[in-house]
């Protein structure tokens, strides 16, 4: 266990102390393969349960434990109450492995809290929203905007829920190969994407027979629909050109990132699409060349991400109430200018992997209040949501998992 736990330790030190990615501390970190499920299991686990875990901490150190041995008994007491693991072996693994990061003045405490939290029931807080907040590991800025959102009842569901899934899409076949190769897999209210249980990336994804696609990004791509040419902002990793370069006759795809642009074109070539240009560019900021030439444009904004937390559970630790904030105004910025792109008749797709009115309804409402020449449509989706007033808001615990806000403009003048 001593090995485990340092593989995590070394995950997730990253994440704590150089503020990195978890996706982005998994792949630049040596894991021993053998643990290697295991350490992703458990670096997710802590991070998700974040709060909770601070809140067992705190309740039982009359002093906060420095970053290293926090870290430490984070990993320790997620592995006994939520996975369940045998106290004894989890506490003398704690132990060693704060020994081996030359802590080992701290070896006593780190024992004395562990065993004390087996012996104990630490209650929740009793403040409604620090309630929640310990209880489903969410800061309390986003429980107080989910509650204002959503009410406290759809509020809690959306918290508690805790399920995540793995889609998966066909360009053909998909459910004769699944069939086939004996996986289990749900099928969902779009053709040739499932919800499949244990596939990963083996020789047929190189080939582009099938792709790991987000139900949401799939739902967002049916509400853009067809047409001729499709401005496809903020585009990376890609997904969403991919998908409708069969739908439309080109797709200009633009990304901020040299790097994340480069994702596009490796994906582009896997899925062997012929019909998609990609340029490195900011998408506030405005190009005559693109000016009224497209009857499609997607913005799909960089956002606060709380649609995605099962996925991207670091999102509860890098996002605050000010970032939100600052995050509008870079929404409203991207649709604004993107907007410009739009020939008369066509239409704008805005949409979020948030849950948040700041991000979601309110941007788009005070776009169409300020620009005269735009309407909303009126769509839809057979992915369960509900309605905002200007868009769709797609839920974790009634869209199969998914977190989204989508809405679609059309061009009038």
């Amino acid at each position: 266990m001593i090995d485990l736990f340092y593989d995590c330790y070394s995950v997730l030190s990253k994440v704590y102390s150089d503020g990195a990615f978890i996706k982005q501390a998994i792949s630049t970190t040596n894991v021993e393969p053998l643990n290697k499920s295991k350490t992703v299991k458990i670096c997710y686990g802590v991070l998700d349960k974040d709060i909770e875990l601070d809140h067992y901490i705190a309740a039982l150190s009359v002093k906060s434990p420095k970053l290293k041995i926090r870290v430490i008994l984070k990993i320790a007491l997620y592995c006994i109450k939520h996975l369940e693991k045998k106290p004894y072996a989890v506490i003398d693994g704690a132990v060693e492995l704060t020994k081996k990061l030359g802590k080992g003045a701290n070896a006593g405490f780190v024992n004395a809290v562990l065993r004390k939290f087996v012996s104990e029931t630490i209650p929740l807080p009793t403040d409604k929203i620090d309630r929640y907040s310990v209880k489903y590991s969410y800061p309390r800025f986003a429980v107080e905007k989910l509650i204002a959102c959503y009410g406290e009842k759809e509020a809690e569901r959306i918290m508690a829920f805790d399920e995540e899934k793995t889609f998966v899409r066909f360009e053909t076949g998909g459910e004769e190969y699944l069939e086939k190769n004996g996986y289990e897999f749900e099928k969902t209210p779009f053709n040739e994407l499932f919800s499949v249980k244990r596939i990963i990336m083996n020789d047929d994804f190189g080939k582009g027979v099938f792709t790991f696609q987000s139900i949401g990004s799939v739902a967002i791509c049916e509400i853009v629909g067809s047409g001729e040419e499709l401005f496809d902002a903020c585009a990376a990793p890609g997904g969403k050109s991919v998908y409708l370069a069969d739908r439309f006759k080109k797709v200009v795809s633009e990304e901020l990132h040299e790097h994340r642009a480069e994702l596009i074109l490796s994906y582009v070539r896997r899925m062997k699409k012929k019909n998609v240009e990609v340029f490195v560019g900011d998408s506030r900021e405005f190009r005559k060349d693109l000016a009224e030439r497209f009857d499609a444009v997607l913005c799909d904004v960089p956002c606060s991400g709380y649609g995605t937390v099962k996925s991207n559970p670091d999102v509860k630790l890098n996002r605050s109430e000010e970032s939100v904030k600052a995050l509008a105004e870079t929404q409203y910025a991207i649709l604004s200018n993107c907007s410009k792109y739009v020939s008369s008749g066509g239409s704008i797709v805005y949409s979020t992997c948030t849950l948040f009115d700041d991000e979601n309804d309110e941007v788009v409402g005070r776009f169409l209040s300020e620009n005269d020449s735009f309407e909303k449509e009126i769509i839809s989706s057979p992915l369960g949501h509900i309605n905002k007033k200007y868009g769709l808001q797609f839920l974790p615990d009634v869209s199969m998992g998914a977190g989204f806000y989508c809405a679609k403009l059309k061009r009038i003048k």
